[in-house]
């Protein structure tokens, strides 16, 4: 059992990212702190409790990690990528997250200016980019227009030509004016390449330049002046302080480092994904006490990459390892690309390995009893089912398929997936069942593994990225919620398509709550007591959730399109809105005239035939 109380008291006040997690494992909220100590307990004091979101986290959340960074600026892109990888519930969510933001400096015009955008297209100007991180790149401008003031306005501006008063940016000194002549082309352009100078990376060679002008203007008693340049010198200083994980390069590594302590060591694996840190795990191993750092690093590369089903371009590890040669091959063949392995001793790749070392002590020293809790509840429990079952592949992927219908009505699939017993939801897949009609579970199942199969077929023929395919990795055993007949249905598909992989059985007993696993005719022996029956109903749970919470989705879209399609006049755009500002269609039903005039897009004509549509038409009252 977490103790919220106890771990509060173990927080550092260093600057990081927080993440809450729930009682499925997953991650419900990732926050960024200046100390992580005061941030994470102003969670837990009695005056935040006024905030429903707060509230929500704290009464959602079974306990709390946190990742250590040297500075706010990690901690802030750290957030980004995290949050992007999760999707956590009580984060504010970017839905378009089709591109990353590029800096764009416009060389074509006579007075440049510095923005954001999403597309990088041939037209003359300077792009910088693309970043990680939106909320980075907005507050770069911002520090960029403080420290070098250019204008912002897109109206056409030419050299020696004014054109009309100068902007309210200008009398607060965040525009140079170059509308009303108040500065040359040439000194405009000096501002412009230094701001390109340090998007370039060349921030040192600016603060040089800036202290040599300090130096002057003091020199010369412009003493108002040399504050200025001062000020810039700190505010570049303060904005170097990039993360290093993009600074590396665009590729896939992983960073490997270790602490440990009498016989337990904590290994600390930061994911680099192309070029952005996405997360970190942790995992304990045993009976190090005397052993070589080069053996007890041997020893968990060479497990830790049989049982994981992606191989990263590098891996960057605290210590040197034994036979590296043999192994770089291994994990090549595993790969299907060459893999590099570095022990860096200086540069940003050492700092990377220093701070995933950092944090494997602070974990160590306050999570280690509940990581080996958490390892007999995932890994622990893996290995208990593959024991149970007399499997002699370790397993890793599970598979789990459920279907769910009302007496025929919309039938679904869904697909669950656990890795390593923790639920993978990014793979979680929804089947809306084509060829099937009536309560057939049994049909409805053969058309859904099938359907998964056959992808699998086809972006294996087509060479497609694993990183990028939906259905590329196939599982190591297949759960089906269902008894006898369900499995002998899943596999004949299975024979059919010549895919060998061990289906099971998730039975319920006659209260409806989970029994145990099917395999071979034979119920697995599981007690109840164990972690391996405790993950078997979680996975249970959760598969019929997903397939229930799809079906719910399709009857209430289907229901709502039924009901407004017959309103004469409201299409697609108008029945959105009523939606969107009602929140459903019996809130519809009994708005008055006034309240439906007030929908966006909504005209009095409109408004009235809606309003007519449930009020005369009796069935609809």
């Amino acid at each position: 059992m977490f103790d919220f109380n106890e771990e509060l008291k173990k927080l550092p006040q260093s600057p990081g990212v927080y993440l809450f997690i729930g009682s499925a494992e997953e991650v419900i909220y990732v926050g960024k702190a200046i100390s992580l100590r005061s941030r994470v307990r102003s969670y837990f004091t009695q005056a935040n409790l006024v905030d429903p979101k707060v509230r929500n986290i704290r009464g959602t959340s079974a306990r709390f990690e946190y990742i250590v960074t040297d500075t706010e600026v990690e901690a802030l892109i750290l957030e980004c990528n995290l949050i992007k990888e999760h999707q956590p519930k009580y984060n504010v969510l970017l839905k378009d997250d089709k591109s990353y933001p590029y800096i764009k400096v416009t060389l074509t015009e006579d007075f440049p200016r510095v923005f954001s955008v999403r597309d990088h297209v041939e037209d003359g100007a300077k792009y910088f980019g693309p970043y990680t991180s939106s909320f980075a790149v907005k507050e770069t401008l911002e520090q960029i227009h403080k420290i070098w003031p250019l204008r912002r306005t897109a109206k056409k501006i030419t050299a020696g030509v004014p054109s009309g008063r100068p902007c309210l940016n200008y009398h607060i000194g965040l525009c140079p004016g170059p509308c009303g002549l108040h500065i040359s082309k040439e000194d405009y352009g000096k501002r412009v390449t230094q701001v390109m100078d340090f998007l370039a990376g060349k921030q040192d060679g600016i603060v040089k330049r800036l202290e040599v002008e300090m130096q002057e203007a003091a020199e010369a008693m412009e003493y108002e002046r040399a504050a200025d340049l001062r000020d810039k010198v700190a505010a570049i200083r303060r904005m170097n302080e990039n993360q290093k994980a993009d600074r590396i390069s665009k590729g896939d590594q992983d960073i490997i480092a270790f602490a440990a302590h009498k016989d337990e060591a904590l290994f600390q694996v930061f994911f680099i994904r192309d070029g952005k840190m996405t997360g970190r795990e942790h995992l304990m191993v045993y009976g190090v006490e005397g052993v070589e750092n080069s053996r007890i690093m041997t020893e968990f590369v060479t497990q830790f990459y049989s049982g994981t089903p992606f191989v990263p371009k590098e891996l960057i590890l605290q210590h040197e390892i034994e036979g590296e040669e043999t192994i770089k091959s291994w994990l090549a063949a595993e790969r299907g690309k060459k893999v590099t392995i570095t022990v860096p001793k200086v540069g940003e790749k050492h700092k990377l390995v220093k701070l995933a070392h950092n944090n494997a002590i602070i974990t160590l020293e306050q999570f280690g009893e509940h990581i080996k809790k958490e390892e007999k509840r995932t890994t622990g429990a893996m290995s208990e089912i593959q024991e149970a079952l007399g499997l002699d592949k370790p397993i890793f992927r599970i598979e789990a398929y459920d279907i769910s219908n009302i007496q025929g009505y919309e039938n679904v699939g869904s697909m669950v997936v656990f890795e390593g017993g923790r639920a993978k939801r990014s793979d979680y897949r929804k089947f809306k069942i084509r060829t099937v009609s009536g309560p057939n579970d049994y049909a409805a199942m053969q058309e859904v593994l099938s359907r998964r199969f056959r992808r699998y077929e086809i972006e294996r023929e087509e060479g497609t990225a694993e990183e990028k395919a939906k259905f590329s990795r196939l599982p190591d055993i297949i759960f089906i919620d269902g008894g006898k007949g369900h499995v002998s249905a899943a596999q004949a598909v299975l024979d059919h398509m010549g895919v060998k992989i061990p289906v099971c059985g998730m039975v319920k007993d006659d209260r409806h709550r989970t029994r145990g696993l099917l395999y071979g005719d034979i119920e697995a022996p599981l007690p109840l007591t164990s972690e391996g029956f405790r993950l078997v109903a979680r996975i249970q749970e959760e598969v019929h959730r997903f397939a229930i919470e799809y079906h719910r989705k399709l009857r209430q879209k289907s229901i709502t399109k039924s009901v407004l399609d017959d309103i004469k006049g409201i299409g697609n755009v108008r029945r959105r809105a009523l939606l969107q500002h009602f929140g459903s269609v019996d809130r519809i039903k009994m708005a008055t005239m006034e309240a439906l005039t007030k929908v966006d897009g909504m005209n009095v004509k409109s408004a009235q035939a809606v309003y007519d549509f449930f009020h005369i038409n009796p069935n609809l009252k």
